[in-house]
C-alpha cells in the first residue's frame, strides 16, 4: 500500500485510529487525570471519543460536562463528539444549544445518547459547572480566566461518580495548571492525579507526522517534510521561542522574569469568536491611540482603544515594518484623525513624526512622549494596573501576547528600575509600548507625562540604560536592548 508523505516514523499499526499517546490517554480510567500537551496533536479529539464511549454505554450513569476556553471551542468539541457518534454508529440526538441556568443565562451545546445521558459542552464560565453531577473534561485548562476557581467548582461534581480530565498547554509558571503539575512531581502527588505529558517531539516520534500527511492534500508542502523538518517548520512559525517552548514542548514560561504574567494577559484577552474591531453604535466611547515608532529593525505599532465606562476596548492594532514614512502616514493619520487623543513615541525617528502630526492635528490632540527611564516606568505601570483591574481588553493573538510578554523589569545597582526586552525579528516589545501610549492617551486628567531629563552618559552607564532611538540602539540586533 502506498502512503503519502516523507515521514520516517511509521506507526507499528498504520490502520490504527489512535497513536500510542492517544490510546494511553483514552484507556486511562483514573478518577483524576491530567494531560500536559503540545498544541494540535489530536488530544481534545481523543477526549471527545472517550466522552462518547462513556456516555453512550449501556447502563451509563453519568452525564459529561465539558468546559472549553470559549464558545467557539465548545462548539468544536461537540462537533468532534458528533463525528465519533457517527463513526461508531451510536444513536445520538443533537439538541443544539440549550439553557442550563436561566438565571445566570448559561448555555451548553448538548448531545444526547440512547442511554439517556448527555454530553454538555460549555464555554469557560466556572459557574456553569456548579451543582452539576457527572464526568468533567476541562479542555485547555490553563487558558481559562481563572483555572483555580474552575477546578474548585468542577471537582465536587464527581463526588457521586465520573472522572475529572484536565488537558492543556502551559500558560506561564504561575498558572494553577503548572501548580498542579509541580505538586504531582515535587510534592508526592497528594491528589493522586494520573499525569500524562506529550510534547511535539514525543508525538512525532510516535507517528504524528505520518498520520498528518495521510490527511493532507498531496500537494501540501508538508508532504515533503520528515520529522526534523516539520519540527523546525513549527518552531519557526511561532511568535517567539518562549511561545514555542510553551505551546509545543510543555515548558512553562518563567513568570518571575516577565513584567506581565501569562495569567494577567490571558484574563484580558477577547474570546476567539468576538469581533473586537466592531464598535457598538449605542455605546460609543472616546477613541485613543498610542503609536510606537519604528522603521527597519523595530515595528511601528499603532494601538487604538475605545473607552466604554472606564474599560478600554482594543479596536485596532496596526503592525508596520519596512515602510516609508509616507506609506505609514496613509494608515496612521486616519487613526489619529478619528481619535480624541493620540500619544506618539517622540524618541529618535519619532521626533519628526511627532512634529508633523502636531502640525497637522494640533498639540492638544497629539502628545509627543520622549522616552527615558522614568517615562518608561510611568507608562508601564498603568498597563499592569489596567490589566489587574480588568479595565482593558486585548486581542487573542500570539504575536501581541509575545510582544507584551517580552518586557522585563530590572532594578539596577543604583536602585533605578528599567524595562528591557530582547530584540527579535518581530520587533522590540513594540506592542507593549503601543498599548502603554494608548492607555496614557486615555488617562484622566489628560496631562502630558512629566518631562525627565535624559541622564548624561556616565549616569546611563551606571544605570545600565541603553539608547532608545530606533535604528541607533547601543545593543546590536538580536542581543537585547533596553530603554
Amino acid at each position: 500500500m502506498a502512503f503519502k508523505g516523507n515521514a520516517k516514523c511509521i506507526p507499528r499499526d498504520v490502520d490504527a485510529i489512535f497513536l500510542p499517546y492517544q490510546s494511553r490517554w483514552i484507556t486511562d480510567d483514573s478518577i483524576l487525570k491530567l494531560m500536559e500537551k503540545a498544541r494540535q496533536i489530536g488530544l481534545s479529539w481523543s477526549s471527545a471519543y472517550k466522552c462518547d464511549e462513556r456516555t453512550a454505554a449501556q447502563g451509563a450513569r453519568n452525564d459529561q460536562w465539558v468546559s472549553s476556553r470559549d464558545d467557539l471551542q465548545a462548539r468544536l468539541f461537540i462537533e468532534d463528539c458528533k463525528m465519533w457518534a457517527k463513526i461508531m454508529d451510536l444513536a445520538a440526538n443533537d439538541l443544539g444549544e440549550i439553557v442550563i441556568d436561566p438565571k445566570a443565562k448559561l448555555t451548553a451545546y448538548v448531545l444526547e445518547f440512547a442511554s439517556g445521558k448527555r454530553i454538555h459542552s460549555m464555554s469557560s464560565n466556572p459557574d456553569a459547572q456548579a451543582g452539576k453531577r457527572g464526568g468533567r473534561v476541562l479542555d485547555e485548562f490553563a487558558l481559562h480566566p481563572d483555572p483555580r476557581k474552575l477546578w474548585s467548582i468542577a471537582y465536587p461534581g464527581i463526588t457521586w461518580g465520573g472522572n475529572l480530565e484536565v488537558l492543556s498547554t502551559h500558560r506561564g509558571s504561575k498558572n494553577f495548571f503548572n501548580a498542579l503539575i509541580r505538586e504531582i512531581r515535587e510534592n508526592g502527588n497528594p491528589k493522586k492525579i494520573s499525569l500524562h505529558r506529550v510534547t511535539l517531539q514525543d508525538a512525532l516520534d510516535q507517528g504524528f507526522l505520518f498520520k498528518l500527511q495521510q490527511m493532507l492534500p498531496a500537494d501540501d508542502q508538508r508532504q515533503a517534510m520528515d520529522e526534523a523538518m516539520y519540527f523546525d517548520f513549527v518552531r519557526s512559525g511561532c511568535a517567539d521561542e518562549e511561545s514555542f517552548q510553551q505551546e509545543y514542548m510543555c515548558n512553562p514560561a518563567d513568570d518571575d522574569t516577565a513584567f506581565l504574567e501569562y495569567d494577567l494577559i490571558a484574563a484580558c484577552e477577547y474570546a476567539t469568536n468576538v469581533d473586537w474591531k466592531v464598535r457598538d453604535p449605542l455605546t460609543k466611547g472616546g477613541l485613543y491611540t498610542g503609536i510606537d515608532i519604528g522603521r527597519k529593525k523595530d515595528l511601528t505599532v499603532a494601538w487604538q482603544v475605545e473607552d466604554i465606562g472606564g474599560v478600554l476596548h482594543t479596536r485596532r492594532v496596526e503592525r508596520l515594518q519596512n515602510m516609508r514614512k509616507s506609506e505609514q502616514e496613509k494608515i496612521l493619520y486616519p487613526m489619529i484623525a478619528e481619535s480624541d487623543r493620540t500619544c506618539i513615541d517622540a524618541t529618535g525617528l519619532g521626533i519628526g513624526w511627532s512634529d508633523d502630526a502636531q502640525d497637522k492635528f494640533g498639540t492638544y490632540r497629539v502628545e509627543a512622549v520622549t522616552f527615558s527611564i522614568r517615562v518608561k516606568e510611568e507608562l508601564a505601570y498603568p498597563v499592569r494596573s489596567k490589566m489587574e483591574d480588568r479595565k482593558v481588553l486585548i486581542p487573542y493573538d500570539p504575536k501581541i501576547r509575545a510582544g507584551l510578554r517580552s518586557v522585563t523589569k530590572q532594578t539596577t545597582s543604583s536602585g533605578n528600575v528599567r524595562f528591557t526586552a530582547e530584540r527579535t525579528p518581530d520587533g522590540h516589545a513594540d506592542e507593549f509600548w503601543g498599548l502603554a501610549l494608548a492607555v496614557h492617551a486615555a488617562s484622566s486628567p489628560r496631562s502630558p507625562i512629566e518631562y525627565t531629563a535624559v541622564p548624561d552618559k556616565a549616569q546611563r552607564e551606571r544605570d545600565g540604560a541603553g539608547d532608545d532611538d530606533d535604528d541607533r540602539d547601543d545593543a546590536p540586533a538580536g542581543k537585547g536592548g533596553c530603554w
